[in-house]
């Protein structure tokens, strides 16, 4: 047998089964007015019964869209291009070539056309070929609706089906959606999910992909081409099609004048023309297409996900807006500083991440890539969010937080060997290949040997704070302030469980030597900037349907409800800390690590942080409303970045952060808390307590002797100290005005530890 006599075979076979089809269908059809008045009520109610909730919604979900909190659009999330439109935004000779073309008699017939079916079989029949299809607008619509919105392979096969069990339903569910909507609201939906090719569902999508305008504007030509498009979007479609597009759109033409809708003049002036396109652009879909804050987009995708518990689909098909807390001046501000110190998709990765104290909103995620994309410069590993590399001796100020807690003073004097073993920590020397008790030393020979706690945070001295965790006797108090203030330590390649910690009682701890989140360190700091108050981190404000009503969840409440936050340290606390840290970036203070961050007229409570090697190194900083942490590490190696945590961090800190601090008036924190801050807290006693000396070593789990000073005698002013040399400058670094530079020794001084960092274990 040919091929042609093949191909005749299966089209007559295919005509014959639709003619079985049309004949059970109309049979199926008239029962209900076959058995008598009583039967076809019965059937009349069953069919109004029958409606799925997806026939009975008004309208048919557009795409999500995620906001920032001032309104503008960040991207959209959707599975289908679809933008509903209201019946009066459709132009009106949209809606009559759509009808004109797909059902001519759908003002005439009650979700069925009987006459229109027959005659489309008697044409196809003699066409030997479909020249005429025989659903009505109203089956068509039922028939998209469930197809789209199936849920499962087996649900969409279901829609699709070629049974009678299939055309019954779909014809008695057009009955019932005939019953309970307008002609006019039936076609507007109708317009509204049908698929015009080039990834665009509905009207609206499909005017703005082929001609750049709204619905309401489409012209005779324009609407005769789409409505052309409803039986083949993919063959007549003008962008790849012209010339398929032309012939449909003049049958289409056509067909109107034939049925008296256009005149003889409209026909012979449009039908020789081309099809004109001037097509547009789709709507951004996910963070890859984020107009702003890829990363952002992605830690609130995941939050949505995770933590609000919301489903692709939901994300996908649910029409949903999302209003986020990103502020795009201050996200703006923190993509420049970023990238104006280290260049996009850089070995070197810098991250920006800027949260509210007291509510936990993300305000800003800024990293030197671009989202997602396949480019070199690009990343789909969030490291504003996950951790990576340490954040050095910003940690020092959770094991000082720990010991205001146990009763030791911002006042609490200490002094010191260079270097200082430890008389409780022990370590592993590779060297000798023994235990040996814990030791450190600073940079240089600029650090005092006696020191306040106050002091000896904001000079970041190693010395010291291995002196403090002797005082404390056991690293725990340290690791669980961490984890109260907001710090995660979950089980990664670059992080250690905080049970671990404890159980080997590391010394190390409070040199940040594990792999910390961005995000866990600004928000840690954040709890202290709002007097001890703890927020779980969010990005989302509000989410709300279609219909403009709050998201529920399971329980019937919003799925945006008020943030989970806890007073997790007394207020005294932490208001002792952050007067302790506004030293570190305020004038005047000899052997400060942050004063790069200052911004005249503002206090801002800083602490800076690098590790060995100076592959990582870090910025904190807030002040009452903002807190911010920057990080700048290596992910793929350990090379040298160029910096101490105070410089380019606390640089890129600084420029983010002016355009928003100088735009409002200066807010002060509360003043330290006497009963924390003991005597003479921004003096270094002359008349130090016991000396901390590098005295014979104990038992990691016991105690040695500590240096407690709850209280200490005013002590005369100590003498001047010397200053320690600037940072030498790199080829990365910004220039800073005279007076900012770090007190840090160049990198040529620098031995086995750096100016705020961690000793090698």
């Amino acid at each position: 047998m040919s091929e042609n006599a093949r191909a005749t075979t299966r089209l007559l076979a295919k005509l014959a089964a639709t003619i079985v089809v049309a004949g059970a269908l109309l049979a199926g059809l008239m029962l209900p007015w076959v058995g008598g008045p009583g039967l076809a009520a019965r059937n009349s109610v069953s069919l109004l019964d029958a409606l799925p909730v997806e026939l009975t919604d008004k309208t048919p979900a557009g795409v999500t869209r995620v906001l920032a909190s001032d309104g503008s659009l960040i991207t959209n999330f959707y599975e289908h291009n679809r933008t509903p439109v209201t019946s009066d935004q459709i132009a009106d000779v949209m809606k009559q070539a759509l009808v004109d073309i797909e059902d001519s008699r759908f003002y005439d017939h009650n979700g069925l056309d009987v006459q229109g079916t027959m005659r489309a079989l008697v044409r196809n029949v003699a066409a030997g070929s479909v020249q005429e299809g025989g659903s009505t607008l109203t089956q068509q619509l039922v028939k998209q609706t469930l197809l789209q919105t199936a849920a499962t392979p087996e649900e969409r096969e279901a829609a699709d089906a070629e049974t009678v069990g299939r055309k019954l339903r779909e014809a008695r569910l057009a009955l019932a959606l005939e019953d309970t909507y307008s002609k006019d609201e039936i076609l507007t939906r109708y317009l509204n999910i049908v698929y015009f090719g080039q990834g665009a569902y509905g009207i609206q999508a499909a005017a703005q992909r082929y001609f750049s305008v709204n619905a309401a504007d489409l012209t005779l030509p324009q609407a005769a081409m789409l409505a052309g498009l409803v039986q083949s979007p993919f063959y007549d479609e003008p962008i790849n099609n012209p010339e398929n597009a032309q012939i449909r759109r003049n049958q289409v033409l056509q067909r109107m004048h034939d049925l008296g809708h256009i005149t003889e003049q409209q026909l012979a002036e449009i039908t020789p023309t081309p099809v004109e396109v001037t097509p547009g652009q789709a709507p951004p879909n996910g963070c890859i297409d984020a107009s702003i804050g890829g990363f952002f987009c992605d830690f609130t995708r995941q939050y949505l996900i995770q933590e609000l518990g919301l489903t692709k689909a939901q994300l996908d098909k649910g029409g949903l807006t999302i209003t986020t807390t990103l502020r795009p001046d201050m996200q703006r501000a923190g993509d420049q500083a970023v990238l104006d110190t280290v260049a996009m998709g850089a070995g070197t990765v810098a991250v920006y991440d800027a949260v509210q104290p007291g509510t936990g909103q993300v305000l800003a995620m800024s990293v030197n890539r671009r989202f997602g994309c396949d480019d070199p410069e690009c990343e789909s590993v969030n490291f504003a969010t996950i951790p990576t590399k340490g954040s050095g001796s910003t940690f020092k100020t959770f094991v000082a937080a720990a010991a205001l807690e146990q009763g030791l003073p911002a006042s609490h004097t200490i002094t010191t060997n260079e270097p200082y073993r430890s008389r409780v920590y022990e370590s592993y020397d590779p060297e000798t290949q023994r235990i040996e008790p814990y030791e450190v030393g600073n940079v240089g020979s600029s650090y005092p040997r006696t020191l306040t706690m106050t002091q000896a945070l904001y000079m970041s001295s190693n010395t010291y704070f291995l002196a403090l965790e002797d005082a404390l006797g056991r690293i725990e108090p340290a690791v669980r302030m961490a984890e109260r203030l907001g710090m995660t330590f979950d089980y990664s390649v670059t992080q250690t469980p905080a049970q671990q910690i404890i159980d080997e009682n590391r010394p190390s701890f409070a040199f940040g030597t594990d792999g910390v989140s961005p995000l866990d360190l600004a928000n840690a700091y954040a709890t202290i900037a709002a007097r001890g108050v703890r927020c779980t981190p969010t990005p989302v404000l509000s989410i709300t349907t279609p219909n403009g009503e709050p998201l529920l969840a399971e329980d019937g409440q919003p799925v945006v409800r008020e943030n989970d936050c806890e007073q997790v340290i007394e207020p005294g606390i932490a208001d002792t800390l952050n007067q302790m840290m506004i030293k570190d970036t305020a004038p005047g203070n000899p052997l400060q690590t942050g004063a790069r961050a200052y911004i005249p007229g503002h206090q801002i409570a800083g602490k800076t942080g690098t590790v060995n090697e100076r592959d990582s190194v870090a910025f904190v900083g807030s002040t009452p409303q903002y807190t911010a942490s920057v990080m700048l590490f290596r992910p793929r190696d350990t090379n040298d970045v160029g910096s101490y945590g105070g410089g380019l961090p606390a640089g890129i800190w600084r420029q983010a952060m002016a355009p928003v601090l100088t735009a409002q008036e200066p807010v002060a924190f509360p003043p330290a808390d006497p009963r924390y801050a003991g005597r003479g807290v921004d003096a270094a006693p002359q008349g130090p307590t016991r000396p901390a000396d590098n005295a014979s070593s104990r038992s990691a789990n016991r105690p040695g002797p500590t240096t407690r000073s709850t209280t200490p005698p005013p002590e005369p002013e100590p003498p001047a100290q010397p200053e320690a040399p600037s940072e030498e400058p790199t080829t990365e670094e910004p220039a800073t005005e005279p007076g900012t530079e770090p007190q840090v020794p160049p990198p040529s001084e620098a031995p086995t530890t750096d100016a705020e960092g961690a000793p090698a274990n």
